[in-house]
């Protein structure tokens, strides 16, 4: 016993043994105290877990009703905008209306003066591009356009467009039909295609020409508008289409800055009235060719004659009426006789480029033959402004 306990080998043992209990002790010591912070973790994590699970549910819902409040705001703004315009623009266009009303009694009384119609036509082209800008307006605000007692030919409302815009002298009109439009589709249509020329005539060089040619269409007939512009990109014909199709509330503020009415304008038109317009086509000409599809529903079959007009003389008291002229897209001109020009009929279609008169060049007859036709190109910018009956909301 005594030479074991004299063996140095069985210290050494001996050391190792309690050296091997000392650290198992405490390795399970450890684990023992991992374990419970292991614990404490996994219970302060899955507090957490649910705190942050809490804190997205409120934050989703303080989201949702800010976009909301959001939302509602950008409303409220974007109809009192609307509200501001549409009564600002709507004494705007009432006194335009007035102006107007009084430049057609101006040009009746002095209709038989060569320069003063000449010079009252021009002042009442200013008033009309006034009147389409503060009707387009409206009509986005929430405004409707008035309706015609009567039907008018189509070549009117071609007239009556191309009266509304600044270059109208560069507009060419080839009619290939003899149909009338319903009198609660003429003022829409012709603003329409009013905005069409104006966006033509702009985006198209100065001296180049834009020509309208009305067609007739198994399902109704087409106005289509080619200018010689440079055209428009793909995403500037993808926004104009969205626009043309949309039909809706048109927000305003999104129309650019400047704003630019004609598209939206034309998309809402043309949607609450039922004909269709398109911009996705190229004209021979290289530029943009729009297109205005009438359906039949908005069409007559007969194309009503134009109202006689009334000159009143400055030298007496006695009106003198003149005939009215015979239907516009059968007429090129008048004899020095005073008698219509009637172009041929070709394969039963009839082709008539218009001009408008230029008041300052010399004309062959009397001054009175020049007031009347001064006065036959004044009809068809007239179109718009006996809308006695009103067209609102609950029409709709």
């Amino acid at each position: 016993m005594t030479s074991l306990l004299g063996d140095p080998l069985l210290w050494v043992l001996l050391v190792v043994l309690i050296a091997a209990v000392f650290a198992v002790t405490r390795a399970r010591r450890t684990n023992i105290q991992l374990r419970a912070s292991n614990n404490v973790l996994t219970g302060d994590l899955t507090t957490v877990q649910g705190q942050l699970a809490e804190l997205r549910a409120v934050h989703s819902s303080a989201s949702s009703r800010h976009t909301s409040d959001l939302e509602e705001v950008r409303k409220d703004a974007e109809a009192a905008t609307k509200a501001t315009l549409k009564s600002a623009v709507g004494t705007l266009a009432t006194l335009a209306e007035e102006q107007l009303a009084l430049l057609d009694e101006l040009q009746q009384k002095y209709g038989d003066d060569r320069a003063y119609l000449a010079d009252l036509m021009l002042v009442d082209h200013t008033g009309s591009q006034f009147s389409r800008r503060t009707k387009g307006i409206s009509v986005l605000c929430g405004g409707w356009l008035g309706r015609r007692d009567r039907d008018a030919s189509v070549y009117d409302v071609a007239r009556s467009a191309q009266g509304r815009i600044r270059s109208f002298e560069r507009v060419r009109i080839h009619s290939q039909a003899n149909v009338a439009v319903s009198n609660r589709a003429v003022e829409p249509i012709a603003m329409v295609l009013a905005e069409l020329l104006d966006n033509a005539t702009k985006y198209s060089a100065p001296g180049s020409p834009v020509e309208i040619n009305i067609q007739v269409v198994p399902t109704g007939i087409c106005l289509i508008v080619d200018d010689a512009g440079l055209g428009m990109d793909q995403e500037t014909k993808a926004r104009a289409t969205s626009l043309l199709t949309m039909g809706g509330a048109v927000d305003i503020t999104s129309l650019g800055d400047p704003p630019k009415f004609g598209f939206a304008l034309s998309g809402k038109l043309a949607t609450h009235y039922g004909f269709h317009v398109s911009v996705d086509a190229v004209s021979p000409y290289g530029g943009v060719r729009a297109v205005i599809r009438v359906p039949e529903s908005l069409l007559t079959a007969e194309v009503p004659a134009p109202a006689a007009v009334v000159l009143d003389r400055s030298d007496n008291d006695e009106a003198e009426e003149v005939k009215p002229t015979p239907i516009a897209s059968l007429v090129v001109g008048q004899t020095a006789g005073g008698l219509p020009k009637r172009r041929r009929r070709r394969n039963g279609a009839v082709s008539v480029v218009a001009s408008p008169p230029n008041p300052s060049s010399e004309a062959d007859g009397t001054s009175e033959e020049t007031a009347t036709r001064l006065k036959a190109f004044a009809r068809g910018t007239m179109l718009g402004r006996d809308s006695d009956n009103a067209e609102g909301p609950q029409s709709q």
